[in-house]
């Protein structure tokens, strides 16, 4: 059992251990600042964690990465922090759209697909090249983005000023089909470029017309990747290891009730642990946990003025979603699967429906993970992951009833309609893309949006906070300074949109607000180098900054494990032992 052993005082107390807690941690830790983490859950990484069921390892929420290949806003922060940071994979075959009626493939290439389309719709030739050409100049300023990633909240008045004119430029090529959105708004957008129905179809469970274009835009610039070799889970034992690397601390099983004030100033936390209560001071504290969640229940009623809670009460969230986690007894390949996701929808159903969280209707996706990392599945078997949009809204709350605390009580009921769906889900892959699936099934795990509440917090379950739109943006839901002094947000809450570059961008900027009072060297540091004015060496090298010897050592995964004792050269723990550690 992990001993409470707490310093008497910390510069900065971090809630939550997720990508954007923990990235904020290992930079504050390189900067020399005592920090600890508080995670409510026995282990890190938020939707990162991943969990195991036998030897078997899932990631709990990864489509793909972004922004994680070499430049990438991701990488760059990790740079900075260690040249042993887990390498996320390069997507080759990226998306497979399949139909009743259509079946075709995104590569790293994508003027393949674009050829294809040409030769099998060649009287679209013409608006299929500008479709093309519009997708790769939005993939042109995402590849850009891994210098405009500051939050304006750290700037001076000028470099706000010039900050917008380079936000417009990476803008300017979205801004035409801003508009087009919802079933007769996409249709719009997509008749300026072809009219031919067959070609809607393939976008057929899209919701807006930017989501068409932008996949391929990201395929051009390479910027589709895989989890790095032992699932996404290894970025934030990484960082926990960094963190700790500077005698800092990290703590699970503990649930922060509160945010403890003087005179409207932060300066610590009251916070749970296995029944004990404790009050812990810092100077600073940074919130990566839901925002409603520290405003509504951390904080007096009065801290944070009512008009804004009522906006993030009113917020447009991103849905949560089905998960449906494979175990099979044969490698995933076998059934006919390769690398890429496959987007699985229906030509006779609207967008609404797609996205209706109905399962007989919803688009499904679907990944290989064990076919892009056979180390997260023992030899000769493999793993399969189905996802679906969901909402915590549906069939009464998933058949859950409320306590007193408003923690939603799962039963019998719960567990019959997730199964039922899980059910349904697994048939109409079967009878779609994988003839016999159903026999191949050792088990599986099913989450549903009261399980991404339960372990992430996360409102409703999203997936990835306030989506970027209109009346977020107005709203300015997305902030990283609260109205209470010294406390600041990070963690997709603080941005619109979500996903590991989000979180990893909204850690930096939380610790960039820090430096600029409390250190003016390491801000400027650190400012220039994610201003791209400066290379990773100008950190690497400051006295601002403490050095680090890159000594993580990846440990092996569940189904390696399994491997080396079935070899004879593993006795360091039972598989009992690992399964308690690791869930």
């Amino acid at each position: 059992m992990q001993q409470l052993n707490l310093k008497t005082e910390y510069d900065v107390v971090v809630i939550g251990a997720g990508v954007g807690g923990l990235t904020a941690a290992a930079l504050l830790s390189k900067a020399g600042y005592s920090v600890c983490v508080l995670e409510k859950e026995p282990h890190a990484g938020g939707y990162l964690a991943g969990f195991r069921r036998k030897h078997f390892r899932f990631d709990t929420a990864i489509h793909w990465l972004n922004q994680c290949m070499p430049g990438g806003m991701a990488a760059k922060i990790f740079d900075i922090l260690g040249s042993d940071h887990p390498e996320a994979v390069p997507q080759k075959r990226i998306r497979r759209y399949k139909g009743e009626s259509y079946d075709y493939l995104l590569t790293d290439k994508p003027d393949e697909l674009k050829e294809q389309l040409i030769s099998e719709f060649p009287h679209e030739r013409e608006g299929l090249e500008r479709f093309f050409k519009a997708a790769k100049r939005l993939g042109h300023s995402f590849a850009n983005f891994g210098h405009i990633f500051r939050s304006e909240e750290t700037m001076t008045p000028m470099e706000r000023m010039k900050n917008k004119l380079n936000l417009l430029k990476f803008a300017m090529p979205f801004i035409p089909f801003i508009r087009y959105t919802g079933d007769e708004g996409i249709k719009k957008g997509l008749n300026k470029f072809f009219k031919d129905e067959r070609l809607h179809k393939i976008f057929s469970a899209d919701t807006e017309l930017l989501s068409c274009l932008v996949p391929i835009g990201w395929a051009y610039y390479g910027d589709y990747q895989s989890p790095p070799k032992g699932g996404g889970q290894v970025i934030p034992e990484w960082l926990s290891h960094i963190i700790s690397y500077y005698g800092n601390d990290i703590f699970f099983k503990c649930s922060v009730k509160e945010i403890l004030l003087e005179q409207g100033v932060s300066k610590g936390v009251r916070f749970e642990c296995r029944d004990k209560e404790y009050a812990l001071k810092s100077r600073y504290v940074i919130a990566a946990c839901d925002v409603e969640t520290l405003y509504e229940k951390m904080l007096p009623a009065n801290a944070v003025p009512l008009k804004f809670k009522n906006k993030l009460r009113e917020a447009d969230l991103y849905s949560s979603s089905v998960t449906v986690s494979i175990a099979l007894d044969c490698p995933t390949a076998a059934l006919g699967f390769n690398e890429e996701l496959v987007h699985l929808s229906s030509e006779n159903v609207s967008r609404a429906e797609h996205l209706s969280g109905d399962p007989e209707k919803s688009e499904i996706s679907i990944l290989p993970p064990s076919l892009r990392d056979p180390s997260l599945a023992p030899e000769g078997q493999g793993t399969l992951v189905l996802f679906m949009p969901a909402f915590m809204d549906f069939n009464n709350h998933w058949h859950t009833d409320k306590d007193k605390d408003g923690n939603y009580v799962r039963g019998a009921a719960y567990n019959k309609l997730k199964n039922e769906i899980a059910e349904v889900l697994i048939r109409r892959v079967e009878e779609r893309l994988a003839p016999g699936l159903r026999e191949h099934i050792l088990f599986y795990d099913v989450a549903t949006p009261v399980t991404h509440w339960r372990y992430t917090g996360n409102k409703n379950g999203t997936m990835m906070g306030a989506k970027p739109g209109r009346e977020n943006m107005q709203g300015k839901v997305a902030h990283y300074q609260t109205p209470v002094k010294n406390l600041l947000l990070s963690g997709h809450w603080a941005e619109l949109g979500g996903g590991v570059p989000i979180a990893v961008k909204a850690g930096a900027n939380a610790v960039l607000l820090i430096l600029k009072e409390e250190n003016k060297g390491a801000f400027k540091v650190l400012a220039d180098y994610m201003d791209g004015k400066k290379e990773a060496e100008s950190v690497l090298n400051s006295p601002y900054f403490k050095p680090y010897d890159n000594s993580w050592v990846q440990a092996p995964t569940p189904a390696q494990k399994l491997a080396m004792r079935m070899q004879g050269n593993d006795t360091t723990k039972t598989v009992a032992e690992e399964e308690e550690m690791e869930e």
